[in-house]
């Protein structure tokens, strides 16, 4: 599918290509432009990895960049009251609040707090690490921790590095089973694969099939050859249920892996007791059904098990993760052709740097939460504990926040006591292009770049992409004169924090930093690859350095041929760096340099599961889910995204509806204890009986924000049901599904 922008037809003029920001599917555009305005947008035909795709988000660039409501100029709260202020205005209150409360609570005092749009910014996401040395803090919090941490968890575990995550090789598939996710409307998460349908199409087309399990008859569910609906966080019995047929019927086929695996008896002792009939129960999927799957993955030489936020936002959500690529092993379809792969991007990734084959692994724990002892994984402490370490008073209690392209009120679970704690600190920064419900708190708002007003490369995307490739945007639209880089911001705080001043020199200051990290990485060699990168500063000299050091580089000249910045620069709808190739063992950074099948922490983990496995079934439970046109809070405020039917509706199956007296259309309670909502009803055969389903992302009825889009229908926010302090216990991700809840009309 590819869609055109409904603006009038433009003069043919000049023509920029951009990486769409919008979501994981990172689509490339063409950018019409007349007196340096966007006048219409469409995919790039010749882009080399999404060939001319794209969704209806990517024509709200223009709105976005357009936004009346988009800040542009810092924002300085005085008396209770936002004024506009001058940046070097904005950096002064900084250093002028910001050093004293470090003074007075040490580097822990301040918590930092990075939103998802961080992905889609080069710039945000290579500078953060700096800006984090510079605090030495170690209350650091992200969105990652309501959405991927236990994918996270279990792909460092298993594979040695926190984002090994294995793909589906969905051009060579034929037969893909998806669990918990919806690509027809993510175009893939963790995954990155712009027009999922096309490839869903193809795939059917050639013979295979496509299979989905979810408790709601999805947009992706609706292209299937099959769909079951499954009981929420009952995932983790499915695929013990699905593991134990694979050994019970002998279908365990590792093949070439099995040399390279360690604990598969382990494993096969672990699932012994989980056999599909005593766990369809408590799935709602019966014995046989399971048992067919299983023999379905293992019989068809090219297949793959996929699994996203659904199975990662309940409370087994890293038992769940592991699992998946335990069945993928298990059929010898990981690291196969046609099955789940290891991507290898040309910059940034763990698993090409370093000797091959070995590495440290993974270490959780490292230190705890103050409050409720929620253990670190992947330097991060969970969102969900944000609000306690500000409110709880004693040593360490947090005082000030920097918070980075973050929603968390929205986001969060229970974003009222957030709110009222963010209101109780001793200073904030936000760093965001919107006056939102978490922005509205901070004493300084620095905004930020509009997406066509900065470079882009995506440092992470790349590590999820179901085919190999490098694009680099450049600018489309040149910034106001005085606005900084958002590199500049983050380096000019570090330079507050380390006492340098707000007027420090941020280039002299970069230079300094990257001079550390060639002599750390490369010695005497350092100052000619200094050299070898000439003027570059900021976040291009990072990519540049990256690439030309990769798997794919130039290695500065060693391989003539090989990726440079510049080189990428030339091709302004990419490279294509060819398909998914076996990568194992060369991928792993496990300390064995094997598959680490069996972790102890995740089997010991299963003793918690196998007592659920008997508890009662509650009558009603609640689930998110994800819409094509509101990926973040953010876009509810985009008139061309914003506009079409009221989506904030609770889906409730008719004989739910008929149970519980509810009217389509109508408005309805939904209670979680004493925690309360209002909702509007849309009855929907989509859903399991015992099943509803409401958006997340909504809620934009609070004071204080200006998105006046969002605000003509705020909508009611999911999270205001539920518990901050229900957590996944490996990973502390959020428990955002699966939540037993009550409802009655209204």
């Amino acid at each position: 599918m590819t869609l055109s922008t409904p603006l009038p037809a433009a003069v043919p003029g000049a023509v920029a290509h951009r990486i769409c920001p919008f979501c994981e599917a990172c689509c490339g555009l063409e950018l019409d432009l007349e007196e340096n305005k966007v006048v219409r947008i469409r995919g790039d035909a010749a882009d080399v990895f999404s060939h001319g795709f794209l969704c209806p988000k990517a024509i709200g660039l223009k709105d976005l960049h357009d936004d009346p409501d988009r800040l542009r100029t810092p924002l300085i709260k005085r008396n209770g009251v936002f004024e506009e202020a001058t940046w070097d205005d904005a950096y002064a209150e900084i250093e002028r609040r910001l050093p004293p409360v470090i003074a007075a609570g040490g580097a822990n005092a301040v918590a930092t707090v990075l939103g998802n749009p961080v992905s889609h910014k080069m710039s945000l996401l290579l500078y953060f690490p700096r800006l984090a040395r510079a605090l030495g803090t170690r209350n650091m919090f992200s969105a990652s921790s309501v959405d991927q941490v236990p994918k996270m968890l279990s792909v460092g575990l298993m594979f040695g590095s926190w984002l090994s995550v294995p793909v589906p090789d969905i051009e060579r598939c034929d037969f893909l089973l998806i669990l918990g996710a919806n690509p027809m409307v993510s175009n893939g998460s963790l995954w990155t694969v712009p027009d999922f349908r096309g490839k869903a199409k193809a795939l059917r087309a050639r013979g295979g099939q496509l299979v989905v399990v979810d408790p709601r008859r999805t947009e992706t569910a609706d292209v299937a050859d099959a769909h079951h609906f499954i009981r929420p966080g009952a995932d983790v019995f499915f695929l013990l249920g699905i593991a134990h047929a694979l050994f019970d019927e002998q279908l365990v086929r590792p093949g070439r892996l099995a040399q390279h695996t360690v604990g598969l008896e382990q494993v096969e002792a672990a699932v012994r007791a989980y056999a599909p009939e005593l766990v369809a129960a408590r799935c709602g999927i019966d014995a046989a059904t399971m048992r067919q799957l299983a023999r379905s993955l293992a019989n068809t030489p090219r297949a793959a098990i996929y699994g996203r936020i659904g199975t990662c936002t309940q409370q087994f959500g890293t038992l769940c993760s592991w699992l998946i690529d335990v069945i993928n092993v298990l059929t010898g379809h990981l690291d196969q052709e046609g099955g789940a792969m290891f991507p290898k991007a040309a910059a940034f990734s763990a698993n090409t740097r370093g000797a091959p084959g070995i590495g440290r692994g993974v270490v959780t724990g490292r230190y705890r939460s103050r409050v409720s002892g929620a253990a670190e994984v992947s330097g991060e402490l969970p969102l969900t504990c944000l609000a306690e370490e500000i409110d709880t008073p004693g040593p360490g209690q947090v005082r000030a926040v920097i918070a980075i392209a973050a929603n968390p009120v929205l986001s969060a679970p229970n974003g009222a006591r957030l709110a009222k704690a963010l209101d109780g600190l001793d200073f904030m920064v936000s760093m965001d292009i919107y006056l939102n419900e978490t922005s509205r708190h901070a004493d300084v708002i620095l905004p930020g770049l509009s997406p066509l007003e900065d470079a882009h490369y995506d440092v992470s995307f790349t590590q999820f992409s179901h085919r190999n490739h490098a694009r680099f945007s450049a600018p489309v639209l040149a910034p106001t004169a005085d606005q900084p880089e958002e590199w500049q911001s983050m380096m000019r705080i570090a330079a507050i924090v380390k006492g340098l001043g707000a007027a420090a020199d941020v280039d002299a200051l970069d230079d300094e930093h990257m001079r550390e990290d060639l002599e750390r990485a490369a010695g005497a060699a350092a100052p000619a690859l200094m050299a070898a990168l000439g003027q570059q500063r900021g976040a291009e000299r990072m990519l540049d350095l990256a690439l030309r050091s990769g798997p794919y580089g130039d290695q500065f000249g060693k391989n003539p041929e090989g990726l440079t910045l510049a080189r990428l620069k030339a091709a302004p709808s990419g490279i294509d760096l060819g398909p998914m190739t076996s990568r194992i063992p060369e991928a792993l950074r496990t300390p064995s340099g094997k598959i680490e099948l069996a972790p102890q922490v995740l089997l010991d983990d299963l003793a918690r599961a196998s007592a659920d496995l008997r508890a009662p079934t509650p009558e009603l439970v609640i689930v998110g889910r994800r819409q094509l046109r509101s990926n973040n809070s953010w876009m509810h405020n985009l008139p061309v995204l914003a506009k079409g039917a009221y989506r904030c509706t609770a889906l409730v199956h008719p004989l739910d509806a008929g149970r519980l007296g509810l009217v389509d259309g109508a408005m309805a309670q939904i209670r979680n204890g004493e925690r309360m909502i209002e909702v509007q009803v849309e009855i929907s055969a989509q859903m399991m009986p015992g099943v509803v389903s409401l958006p997340h992302g909504w809620g934009h009825d609070l004071e204080g924000t200006q998105m006046r889009v969002a605000a003509e229908r705020p909508g009611v926010n999911l999270n205001a049901l539920l518990d901050e302090n229900l957590r996944d216990p490996l990973s502390g991700n959020a428990v955002l599904s699966g939540i037993a809840i009550e409802m009655r009309p209204l």
